[in-house]
């Protein structure tokens, strides 16, 4: 068995890297600090181990919330300070401010300050290792392709693009009909005599098999794969191996036999967990309407002197099983934005107003919507619900759009935190694959995670 295979931490053994080594050296720290400075604010010892469960707890938490587990923050030295001293400061500021279970705060500042500096101080060091060594090309993942050559190119970006430490060394060409090489295709191609070769030279820790023409699969080629299963070496599909990197579904690339590859969530059918969903969007709504109220009156002068028009917006959208239902806004364009027909948003769009832009960016302008979600037209977490006249549109070109519809649409979602406006067909493409990566996955755990990506785009002001 081939022993010479290069070090790689798929997506999910990085996160828990991350995760759990964030805690360790915040503890290491701590521990530390106590011993050679004079600090007694926080001590780790059997009589009070909830105190470190706890801080473990709020560090995940918080980190989660500012991104900190977001492997392409994680990879970025600016992002990664950002994320450590937002991260930092909220975790002492709300493990200060829950003396129940934290230790009652000290008579001496000068303890919440060497508190706060040795959280922060063993984030950056710990981070900043991570930065240079472990996202480094050294734990890359070499991988070769069995394709059709006439999908390599987006075979090979849809890969490293959705995971940069994911390198694809070559292909071999499992379509006999086309063989002419070509001049801007970069990816070194192998023929099929020398694929063993290949694999061992370069320490191969991987090879996808991506083909759709079932001939192209010869016996030779056949047996070359098997040789390398027996021999310790990984082979898998491009559809799974797609959706695990992206957490999208490829369904331009499993075409028409996309009902195949798609077996639906239990959850969607799963009484108890949509009876808790319900409950929770019931507390969410009431509280999102009362936050709303509050901020009203703001809004009221907000609108009348920025957007000069109704407070409200009302507009069709399709729902759950494709009806038709209207959804509740704050208006945040001008008056007849379209007045020319109907357009795709856009990310600067030029009919958005200055006090409209505050509340997309701080997501104010979707507080109405919980009217719609406590009417039970929409869910606090599924697919944003798109107009007809889109849904007519998209749903030509691609035959899986509607598949969308078999959950209520939701105020935010899956695509919504992992992608910004859908201005073209193309955009929602890419926002259908997260969506429908989401009615196959979804779990009550993908549902919190979902909640802790849409607090990052309300607390850093990023909403569109």
């Amino acid at each position: 068995m081939n022993k010479r295979k290069g070090i790689h931490f798929e997506v999910s053994e990085r996160k828990i890297l991350l995760r759990i080594f964030d805690v360790i050296s915040v503890l290491s720290s701590l521990y530390l600090v106590g011993i050679v400075f004079n600090f007694n604010y926080f001590n780790i010892s059997t009589t009070n181990f909830y105190w470190t469960i706890v801080l473990g707890l709020y560090l995940n938490f918080i980190g989660s919330v500012f991104e900190m587990y977001n492997l392409q923050v994680a990879s970025s030295q600016f992002q990664t300070i950002k994320s450590i001293i937002l991260t930092s400061s909220l975790t002492v500021l709300l493990y200060l401010l829950t003396p129940k279970y934290t230790p009652f705060l000290p008579s001496n500042r000068l303890q919440i300050l060497i508190f706060f500096i040795a959280i922060f101080g063993a984030l950056f060091t710990w981070r900043m290792i991570y930065v240079r060594f472990f996202a480094s090309n050294r734990f890359s993942k070499k991988v070769i392709l069995i394709c059709d050559k006439e999908q390599l190119i987006e075979l090979v970006n849809g890969l490293e693009s959705a995971d940069p430490h994911y390198k694809v060394l070559g292909y071999v060409n499992s379509d006999s009909a086309n063989t002419n090489t070509g001049d801007n295709i970069k990816v070194k191609s192998i023929e099929i005599k020398n694929l063993q070769h290949f694999v061992k030279k370069n320490s191969i820790s991987e090879i996808v098999v991506a083909s759709q023409k079932t001939d192209g699969i010869t016996v030779n080629l056949y047996n070359q794969l098997i040789n390398l299963l027996e021999n310790g070496y990984i082979i898998t599909e491009y559809t799974q191996v797609y959706e695990s990197i992206t957490q999208r579904i490829p369904v331009q690339y499993v075409s028409r036999d996309f009902y195949r590859y798609f077996p639906f969530s239990r959850s969607n059918q799963n009484h108890f967990y949509l009876i808790m969903v319900r409950f929770f969007e019931i507390i969410f709504s009431l509280t999102g309407l009362l936050i709303g109220f509050v901020l009203l009156p703001l809004i009221v002068i907000g609108n009348i002197l920025g957007n000069r028009g109704k407070l409200f917006y009302t507009q069709e959208r399709v729902g759950k099983n494709g009806k038709v239902f209207n959804i509740v806004k704050f208006r945040t364009m001008v008056k007849n934005a379209e007045k020319g027909g109907a357009v795709f948003a856009t990310t600067n769009d030029s009919r958005v107003t200055k006090f409209g832009k505050i509340l997309r960016k701080s997501r104010m302008d979707e507080l109405p919507q919980f009217i719609n979600i406590l009417k039970g037209e929409m869910a606090v977490i599924g697919p944003r619900p798109e107009r007809p006249i889109f849904v007519s549109e998209i749903a030509e070109v691609m035959p899986f759009y509607e598949t969308r519809h078999v959950i209520k649409p939701g105020l935010t979602g899956w695509a919504q935190v992992n992608y910004s406006y859908g201005e073209t067909i193309d955009d929602s493409l890419i926002k259908l694959q997260y969506d429908l990566y989401y009615i196959k996955h979804r779990s009550l755990f993908l549902d919190v995670n979902i909640i802790f990506k849409t607090l990052s785009t309300v607390l850093l002001y990023r909403g569109q």
